[in-house]
């Protein structure tokens, strides 16, 4: 009898200790895509974040061409779980290409979309005072990105056609062969 109640004390006792999940290891841990190695989000997984009223700029400087400039804190739908992401204060340094479509609908307002992608130049950890990468690494790995994204536009588009909640929609695609394995584009 003291047996089963030493043992039954040992079991509530080791319940009550199990410590709590430390959520920032799997954001931690390092992780393979391809051939490379990295840290942070899992590939696959995304955010979801409110901006708040924003500052847009644009001067025309060619016919067709214009420099835009935009400043707005960004906020995450629901809450970040705790430990979790980089510590404050972490910077990063992003490239992006976007497709902006804009529809004007009265003398003073335009609808606007935007979708595209962005790329990590480099980072700084909070704790740093240094970037990943230095301004000439940056710029090299830009121009590789940018050439690999023009050598996808130029490629022949894959034709789309699907339908979604009972419409048909017809497009076409161009696979980021980055995130290609196996035939397969994600």
């Amino acid at each position: 009898m003291a047996t089963a109640t030493k043992e039954k004390t040992v079991k509530i006792t080791a319940k009550n200790k199990v410590a709590k999940k430390d959520l920032s290891a799997g954001y931690n841990r390092y992780k393979k895509f391809g051939k490379a190695q990295y840290t942070g989000m899992q590939i696959g997984r995304g955010h979801h974040w409110h901006y708040d009223e924003g500052d847009w700029k644009e001067t025309k400087i060619t016919p067709d061409l214009w420099e835009i400039s935009y400043a707005v804190t960004k906020r995450r739908v629901g809450h970040a779980p705790e430990n979790s992401g980089v510590p404050v204060g972490t910077e990063y340094q992003w490239y992006i290409i976007s497709h902006q479509h804009a529809k004007k609908l009265n003398a003073n307002d335009y609808s606007t979309e935007m979708t595209g992608l962005k790329f990590k130049l480099a980072h700084k950890r909070a704790d740093k005072a240094a970037w990943s990468a230095k301004a000439p690494t940056q710029r090299k790995h830009l121009v590789q990105f940018l050439k690999d994204f023009i050598a996808q536009l130029e490629k022949e588009p894959i034709p789309l056609e699907f339908e979604y909640e009972g419409k048909a929609y017809q497009g076409e695609g161009i696979p980021i062969s980055a995130t290609c394995a196996d035939d397969v584009c994600y």
